[in-house]
C-alpha cells in the first residue's frame, strides 16, 4: 500500500486556524492528521510540501522507518516546525494503517489499557467573583479536574497590559478562595502560560496554604532546565509542563532530573504517535503520568484519545475550552468524539474513528491571526 499524495489544508474553523493533513493510498484508504504549531500553519505547510516530495510513491506500512527519514534526512534535524509537520503525516499514517487492518490506532499501539479516557476543564473567567462561581458550578457538573488559566486573554487587535506581580497577588488570594470552597477531593491546577519569572513563581505559592494547588503549568517557558530545577528547590507543588517540547530529546533532560511531574505532551506537536510513545516510555521509568496538551481541532481529540487509551502512565487529557462560532465543525466533522460524564469512551471504529468532509474542508480559507500581544505597565513585551 504505497502513499500516492498528501495534501494540507490551513484553514479557519471555529477559534483558531488548524493545519489538517491527508495522505492518500493506491488501495483507496485515506488517514487524516494535524499538525499543532498555531499560528505557524503556513510554515508547517512549506514543510509538509517538502516532505511530500519524497514521500509519494514510499510504502505507508513502513510508519516508523519513514518518521526516521523525516527527522534525519536533513542536516538540521528537529524544530518546531518540522516536528509539527511530522506529527500530522505520522498521525495520518497511522489513520490509514488502522483503517487498512480494520482496528483502531490504540491497537497498533499495543491495545487499550484502559475502557474510558478521563478528561480535565479549564475555567477560563477573569480572576473575580465570577471565577469562583465558573469553578464550583464546574464542581456541582461532575468535574473531578479543574484548571484555571490567568484570567488575562488579551487581543490580537492591541496590546493588553498584564502585570505579573499584581496578577500573583490577584490570583493567589482568588485561589485560597476557590480550595477552601471547593473542598480537597477536587484537583485543582493554574496554567500561567509562562508568563511569570522563577522569583515570581516562588512567591505566588508561598502567598498560598499546601495543598491549595495540584499542580502549576507553565509558570516559566521550558526552555531553562537549571530555571526548574532552582524552582524545585523552592516550591514544593507538582509541575506540569511539556507542551513546548517536541521530541524525546527534549523532555529527556527534564524527566532525568526530576523538573516535571505531569507531562504535557502534544501529540500534533511531539512527532505524532511514533515519537509520543517513546515519550511516555521514558516519563514511565520515572514514574511519571502523561496530561496531554489538546487545544486543537476534534482530530486532535482522537488521536489524543488513542494514544491516552494504549499508555499506562495517564492522568488526565484535556478538553479544549472552545469558543468563538462553532457552527463549521459540524460541517467539516462527519463524526467525531464528544464526551459523557466527563470521560471519552475508548472508540473502537478503525482508523482515528473520526470522518472529515473533505468538500467542506476545501472551501474554508484561511484567515491570518497573530496570538494577542501582552505588554507589562511600562509597556515591554510580555510572554503570551
Amino acid at each position: 500500500m504505497n502513499i500516492t499524495d498528501i495534501k494540507c489544508y490551513a484553514f479557519w474553523l471555529g477559534h483558531r486556524n488548524v493545519c489538517l493533513v491527508k495522505i492518500e493510498t493506491d488501495e483507496g484508504i485515506f488517514g487524516w492528521g494535524e499538525s499543532g504549531l498555531s499560528g505557524r500553519e503556513k510554515a508547517v505547510a512549506g514543510a509538509i510540501e517538502h516532505f511530500r516530495e519524497f514521500l509519494v510513491g514510499r510504502s505507508a506500512m513502513n510508519i516508523g522507518a519513514l518518521w526516521q527519514e523525516m527527522y534525519r534526512s536533513q542536516y538540521f534535524e528537529g524544530g518546531r516546525v518540522l516536528a509539527a509537520a511530522i506529527s500530522a503525516i505520522d498521525i495520518a499514517l497511522h489513520d490509514v494503517l488502522g483503517k487498512h487492518l480494520n482496528v483502531p490506532v490504540y491497537q497498533l499501539l499495543g491495545g487499550k489499557q484502559r475502557e474510558y479516557v478521563e478528561l480535565f476543564v479549564t475555567a477560563t473567567s477573569a480572576y473575580e467573583q465570577a471565577l469562583v462561581e465558573q469553578v464550583l458550578s464546574l464542581k456541582q457538573a461532575g468535574w473531578q479536574v479543574i484548571r484555571t488559566t490567568t484570567g488575562v486573554h488579551g487581543s490580537p487587535e492591541q496590546a493588553t497590559q498584564f502585570c505579573p506581580r499584581t496578577s500573583l497577588a490577584q490570583v493567589s488570594s482568588l485561589l485560597t478562595d476557590i480550595r477552601e470552597q471547593l473542598g480537597p477531593e477536587t484537583v485543582l491546577g493554574i496554567d500561567y502560560h509562562h508568563r511569570l519569572t522563577v522569583a515570581e513563581t516562588c512567591s505566588f505559592i508561598q502567598r498560598m496554604p499546601p495543598g491549595t494547588l495540584d499542580f502549576i503549568e507553565e509558570p516559566i517557558r521550558a526552555q531553562s532546565l537549571t530555571s526548574y530545577q532552582s524552582l524545585r528547590q523552592m516550591v514544593d507543588v507538582p509541575f506540569a509542563i511539556g507542551e513546548e517540547f517536541t521530541s524525546k530529546w527534549d523532555f529527556a533532560p527534564f524527566v532525568e532530573q526530576g523538573a516535571v511531574d505531569f507531562a504535557r505532551i502534544d501529540i500534533c506537536n511531539a512527532g505524532g504517535f511514533t515519537e509520543a510513545m517513546k515519550i511516555a516510555a521514558l516519563c514511565e521509568t520515572k514514574y511519571l503520568d502523561m496530561m496531554p496538551h489538546n487545544p486543537l481541532s476534534p482530530l486532535s481529540t482522537a488521536a489524543s484519545m488513542h494514544y491516552c487509551a494504549a499508555i499506562s502512565n495517564f492522568s488526565w487529557l484535556e478538553w479544549p475550552p472552545y469558543d468563538g462560532d462553532l457552527s463549521d465543525y459540524d460541517q467539516v466533522f462527519n463524526r467525531r468524539l464528544q464526551p459523557v460524564n466527563h470521560r471519552l469512551s475508548v472508540d473502537a471504529a478503525p482508523g482515528l474513528g473520526i470522518e472529515i468532509n473533505e468538500d467542506v474542508v476545501k472551501k474554508l480559507a484561511f484567515d491570518f491571526w497573530e496570538p494577542p500581544r501582552l505588554v507589562k505597565p511600562d509597556g515591554s513585551y510580555q510572554n503570551w
